[in-house]
This record gives C-alpha cells, structure tokens and sequence, in this order.
C-alpha cells in the first residue's frame, strides 16, 4: 500500500484506505482496468443511441417529472449542460474542504466501475481536479437524499463546465475563484458532456456518505477519548472498579460493553486511588454502567461503518449501463435511505457519549468525595468550574433537539414524481454537528477530571492516566482561582481531537 496514492477501480476500499486518504493527503488515480471499463461503457452507449430510437431515462429524455419528454440528438449536450446549471440549488454553509475531498473521491470511484456512461476525460478532470488542490465550493442544503444528492453534486460538477466557484490553494491557504479562472490557470477547457454524463454526476449518494465517512473518523477518536477521559474521571471521583469486572460482562456478552470495561479497567491498572479502600458501595450509573453505555455506542459504531463501506464500494447513478447485457436499467441505487437510517442512529448513539459525559461532570463538581464544591480553592470567592457544567448541559440539550430523525420525514418533490425521499443529507449535517458537541462536551470532562485529580494529590493515578494528565497539563494548567475559562475549554478540545494513542 502507498500512502502517497489512492488508486481506484472496482476493488473494496476499507475504512483505513479512507482514513489515510484525508490523513496523508494522497493523489488519486485508476488503474488501467477501471480506464478500460469506462471506456467500453461508454462505446456502448454511443452505439446503443446511435442505433435506436428508444427512450432511455435521462439519456434522452427530460428529469424527474418530465421523463417522458424526447430530446432531439443534436440538444443532448445542451441537455446535460442544463441539468448542472439547473440543479446546482443550493445554500447554506460551505461544505468543509475534507468532506468535498471525500465527495470529489467518492465520485470518481463510483464512475470508475464503468457501469455510468460517462467519458473519461470527465473522470480526468475530476481526477486533476483534485490532484491540483481545485476543489468546488458546495453548499449543506439542497439535498434531499433520494434523487441522488442533486444539489451538492451538481455544485461539485460545475467546474467541469466552468461554471461555479472552487477553492484553490496558493501556498498554504486555499482562497475562493471563479471555476473559469481556475481553467484558464491550468490550461483545462471545460468538458463538453456527452449523453448521460450530467446525471450520472449528479445521481449518487457521495454527499451523504462523504458526510457519513467524516463523521465516523472523527467518532472513532471520541470513541477512544471517552473511555480514556472516563477512566481519569474514576480516579478523580474514587471511584469502585468492581462494576468493570470481566465476569459481569459476561454474563451480558455484547461486544462493546466487554470491550469498554477491558480497556477501562487497563486504564486503572496499577493506580494507586483505583486500588485504595472506598467508602461507598455503589457509584452513580454515569460511572457503574459505563461499559454498557460507552459498549453500546461502539456497537453502533460498528453497524453504521459497515453499511457505509458497502455504500462507498457501490454505484449510485441512475440509470445504469450493463454493456455485457445489452441493457440500460433505470432505477432507485441514489435513494439514501440505508445511510439516512444509520445516520439518524449513528447521531443518537454518539449523543450518548456527551450524555453520560455531562453527568460525570455534574458529580465531580458536587462538592462530594472530599472534593471542593466546583473544583476550586475558596469556593464562593470563586465560581470554579460551575459554568462549564452548565455550557455542557446546554450542548447536550442541543444534541437532543439535533438527534430527531430526520429519516423519518418525506417531503414529496418534481411533481410527485419523486414521492418518497430519505432526507439523509439532513441527517448528515446534523450528525456532524452532534459529534462537534460531543468533542465539546469530553473536552469540559477532561478539563474537570485533571482538576478534580490535582486535588486527590499526593495519590497517584496509573500510567496511563498520568501520562493523559501530565500532556493536559503542558496545554492547559491547574486552575487555582477564576479565570476566562473559555480559552480552557477550546485548548482542551483541541487536546481531544489530537491526542496521540500508542
């Protein structure tokens, strides 16, 4: 494996080949038998037209509601030139520049199966367009999950064309252009699209499952920072370690919660507070049912990756070209529906780790356990870390509100034609955004636990805790009296999205 390259063809591409995609900011290409399968598609297609008047669904006819309009052979391209000025519709924030990478690739290895008709010059293009740091300015609305994520891909298409914008990088910053500057730069004329092309680019799910991938690398750290911060949690708040015990888990054997309670309980190995005699019998569930919390979502976790790797290694488009069959087959591959019901879930389940979080928060600044009442000298005098209790229970009430299902709701569209939609590039968005708040939340915990720590002192934690709070601290110091603890709190998110596992 190069982690320069990306080379990509009909092959699996697996979660790490993604991972190191966005992290060694690799090139793309296609091998040699990707090139030969487009190639042959699209000599199909143009001899499949050429010698019959049928009517194939945007080949050559109109969209949507007006499928069933014929489009003469000499306005075909101006139809596929049409459908992405029509279609790019949408508003909204920029998408971020990793989420359109992932959009850009996605893109490229779906048309490369060779059952989309397209040209490949278009996947060239798209090809160098990423290669050249050139990438379109796409918005977050517009989609509604079914056709095809219309209206974020047709943004993504207009560069082909000229049309649009694109950030383009000039040193180490990327600065917004007119996509026909970009052209004229790089000496590229804009494609002329042949039959097809225009809706097999904007057919597809590589919104949504950009989106999906992006959120699922950014969980997988949370995922682990969790189960670390939660462990220095336990010795900040003296916690039993008996509710971690592996016969308990078990007799319950569900993957994540063994799992969970394993890794928690070589966290606090050898910890000198874990291993002292407690006065309680029990500790509140937001510390006893860790396992099957934290357990659950990593379950989660594991289901929805799975379907988005099946998603990521299929075709989306529609209709599609079958040249070994003599057949051209219009369907529903773009509706998003798989990826809108495992987003919506995927939100609910990393909610959770921002759940529990906020209540271990609530204990440690309770002023129980022979620690001050919010974890600071002169309680009264100084407001300590009651605040940032209550920024974190408001980021969790948001979640809440976010974690609605979007997949639940339809909105007919193109004159009832298209009656039935996932409304998964909602549930997209909005999964980002929940696990945003969830980093926001761990980072609170993180920033409570060293505190709460500090004052179980001359008693040590494990080395591994040690070791978390000992880097914390070189980034944010012990707070002795009150100060602007915002600066704390973005310092420590900060800490949580980079910390380093061995």
């Amino acid at each position: 494996m190069s982690y320069n390259d990306l080379s990509l063809d009909k092959s699996w591409l697996d979660f790490e080949q993604v991972k190191n995609f966005l992290n060694f900011e690799q090139k793309i290409s296609i091998t040699s038998n990707a090139h030969e399968s487009i190639i042959k598609c699209r000599e199909y297609l143009n001899k499949k037209l050429a010698s019959s008047d049928a009517l194939f669904y945007g080949i050559n006819t109109g969209f949507g509601f007006l499928q069933d309009v014929k489009i003469n052979n000499n306005q075909i391209e101006q139809l596929q030139y049409n459908l992405l000025k029509s279609h790019a519709c949408g508003m909204g924030d920029e998408v971020p520049a990793d989420i359109v990478k992932l959009m850009l690739m996605l893109k490229i290895k779906s048309l490369s199966y060779g059952y989309s008709g397209v040209q490949i010059e278009t996947v060239n293009r798209l090809m160098d367009m990423y290669n050249n740091n050139v990438l379109p300015v796409i918005y977050t609305q517009g989609s509604l999950g079914a056709s095809g994520d219309l209206a974020p891909l047709s943004h993504l298409s207009l560069p082909l064309i000229g049309l649009g914008n694109v950030h383009t990088k000039h040193g180490n910053t990327f600065i917004k252009i007119p996509s026909e500057k970009a052209l004229q730069q790089f000496s590229w004329l804009p494609i002329h699209l042949q039959s097809k092309e225009g809706l097999a680019l904007i057919n597809g799910t590589q919104f949504m499952s950009a989106y999906g991938l992006y959120c699922l690398k950014k969980a997988e750290q949370l995922i682990k920072m969790a189960d670390l911060i939660c462990a220095l949690s336990f010795d900040a708040f003296d916690c039993l370690t008996e509710p971690l015990a592996e016969c308990i888990q078990i007799i319950r054997p569900h993957k994540g919660q063994i799992e969970t309670a394993k890794t928690i309980r070589e966290y606090l190995k050898e910890s000198e507070i874990a291993s002292q005699q407690k006065k309680q019998v029990q500790d509140p569930y937001s510390f006893r049912c860790v396992p099957q919390v934290h357990g659950a979502t990593k379950d989660v976790f594991e289901t929805v990756l799975n379907v988005f790797l099946t998603e990521i290694n299929s075709v989306t488009d529609n209709p599609n070209i079958f040249p070994d069959d003599d057949l051209i087959v219009s369907g529903g591959n773009f509706h998003g529906q798989p990826l809108a019901l495992h987003l919506d879930f995927f939100s609910i389940a990393m909610s959770e780790l921002a759940n529990i979080s906020e209540r271990r928060i609530y204990q440690l600044i309770s002023g129980q356990r022979d620690l001050p009442m919010f974890l600071v000298k002169d309680p009264g005098l100084n407001s300590g870390f009651m605040i940032p209790q209550y920024t974190a229970a408001g980021i969790v009430s948001e979640n809440k509100q976010l974690c609605t299902p979007a997949s639940v709701d339809s909105i007919s569209s193109s004159n009832n034609q298209e009656d039935h939609v996932s409304m998964g590039a909602n549930a997209a968005t909005k999964c980002l955004r929940v696990i945003d708040n969830v980093e926001k939340v761990l980072a609170i915990e993180l920033l409570s636990a060293a505190q709460a720590l500090d004052f179980r002192r001359p008693m040590k934690s494990s080395e591994p805790l040690e070791k978390l709070h000992a880097a914390f601290r070189e980034v944010v110091s012990f707070n002795e009296e009150d100060r602007v603890l915002h600066d704390d709190m973005m310092k420590a998110v900060e800490f949580v999205s980079s910390y380093q596992f061995e």
